[in-house]
């Protein structure tokens, strides 16, 4: 009997080399991709210092064993944790990602970018402090802006055509993919060890979505992305350790993750890898939401000032959204945390236009408690607009269409407002990077002493600054 499985070994499959010469050759031109990469660094710190406040957060991080001990490990900002860089990824990536309020990329598959910075600060502080340690030059926050700009371009550009939550997947799997790359690249791997880390990342066993949807929406969405990036800094270790990789990973027929995983499809990359994701990535600033929200809380903040005192007499709310809203937060029922509240349309509507605000504490069970949200929320209509649709998928566009509009009892209703672009949109930037700042500024006042928020304020934004300090140094400043 003969078998019709080849013998010869493959060479890799083009997304692995892709990406692996992106990492190695590519230069990034662009001063503000580095600018902006800069404000999502500091954004992400601060979501991180934030999540501090949340038990449910702090009690998944420090050591996996109490008492260990790391020489030259890196620091956790906001604690006084020292640890491998893998459990530093997981601790930096679940904090950065806990409130839902890091930076956002949506295409045809979702995500946050920022989840990498979990990987790439534990890796660089942790190489940056063991250099010193034998008399060589540290690693700058330069390099990680540099690897910033590389993973969210990995990510991102994988995440345009390429639809993994309609295969039933998580979106980390990007992230883990992103985060192996660039800190392979980042421990000085080269070329076939970047491609061997990517391919053991595709190799892994991906995880499911069912933690971000109804019946099973639980507190894993909030350290899934911590998860990922840690396992790709610890995909990289191996690979700088010389563990072989699989060319064929994606593409073998049969064992391969295309046919295992992917419906038989092939990735579609439409774009090079450039800086594009960087230059458009998405700030959450206004509020806490899922980002597919966030012109729909702002309509209804704007309209709390017309409807908080008639709320009694409101008959129907309707909102029009797109499709991807629709499939991901159009909640109906009983809402059973705040991971299940954070990710309903519906909740986070009534509850900005009862109160005139949406805050991370707005999804606790106290708040929650209140008995106008779910009244109010058994009379919102959420309706699909194709216009909207289309513009979100509009590469020149990528809007995040809601209109929201209030009908009372009496058959009077307000004007309809319609928000096509969050404050945290390219075409927002102007306005939206001094709101940011401040955002920034309120997360470091819940950690530090006014003299320590004015000494990180002070190197955070001095950006040729930033470029030059030594990253065990800039994040000296935020242990506790």
């Amino acid at each position: 009997m003969s078998t019709r499985l080849p013998a010869a070994r493959p060479e890799p499959d083009k997304i692995l080399v892709d990406i692996a010469d992106y990492v190695l050759d590519y230069k990034i031109p662009a001063r503000s991709s580095f600018e902006t990469a800069r404000y999502c660094l500091i954004d992400a710190l601060g979501c991180g210092l934030a999540a501090l406040d949340y038990p449910a957060c702090t009690r998944l991080l420090g050591p996996v064993v109490a008492g260990t001990v790391v020489p030259h490990g890196a620091r956790v900002p906001g604690t006084g944790f020292v640890l491998d860089p893998v459990q530093a990824a997981f601790n930096i990536g679940t904090m950065i990602r806990w409130l839902d309020f890091n930076d956002t990329w949506l295409a045809a598959e979702w995500g946050h970018p920022s989840d990498n910075l979990g990987g790439i600060l534990a890796t660089a502080d942790w190489l940056s402090r063991t250099r010193v340690a034998g008399g060589e030059a540290p690693f700058v926050l330069q390099q990680v802006l540099e690897a910033m700009v590389k993973a969210y371009e990995i990510q991102g550009v994988l995440a345009l055509e390429n639809s993994f939550n309609r295969v039933g997947l998580d979106h980390v799997v990007l992230v883990k993919v992103a985060t192996a790359a660039v800190c392979t690249g980042l421990m000085g791997g080269g070329r076939q060890q970047i491609i061997d880390a990517v391919s053991q990342a595709f190799v892994d066993g991906q995880p499911l979505r069912t933690y971000r949807h109804a019946p099973n929406t639980g507190s894993r969405k909030s350290w899934a992305g911590g998860d990922a990036t840690a396992r790709g800094v610890l995909l990289a270790l191996f690979s700088m350790k010389g563990e072989m990789g699989y060319p064929a990973v994606l593409t073998t027929r049969t064992w391969g993750f295309y046919d295992a995983l992917f419906r038989g499809r092939e990735f579609r990359v439409g774009r090079p890898y450039t800086s594009y994701v960087m230059e458009n990535i998405l700030f959450k600033i206004s509020f806490p939401a899922e980002f597919h929200a966030q012109t729909a809380v702002e309509c209804a903040v704007r309209l709390h000032p017309q409807v908080s005192g008639r709320l009694p007499e409101i008959e129907k709310l309707v909102i029009r959204t797109h499709e991807s809203a629709i499939r991901i937060i159009d909640k109906k029922g009983p809402l059973h945390n705040p991971a299940d509240r954070d990710h309903c349309l519906q909740y986070m509507v009534a509850f900005a236009l009862i109160h005139g605000e949406l805050t991370a504490d707005a999804y606790e069970d106290g708040a929650a408690s209140d008995p106008r949200i779910d009244t109010l929320r058994a009379k919102i209509e959420v309706v699909e607009d194709a216009r909207f649709t289309a513009d979100y998928l509009d590469p020149d566009k990528r809007s995040i269409a809601n209109a929201v509009q209030v009908f009372f009892a009496d058959g009077s209703r307000t004007a309809e407002l319609l928000v096509e672009y969050p404050l945290g949109h390219r075409r927002r930037r102007l306005e939206g990077i001094p709101v940011l700042v401040e955002k920034f500024k309120k997360h470091l006042a819940r950690r530090f002493s006014e003299e320590r928020q004015e000494r990180i304020l002070r190197s955070s934004l001095d950006m040729q600054g930033l470029g030059n300090l030594a990253v065990h140094d800039y994040l000296d400043q935020y242990v506790v």
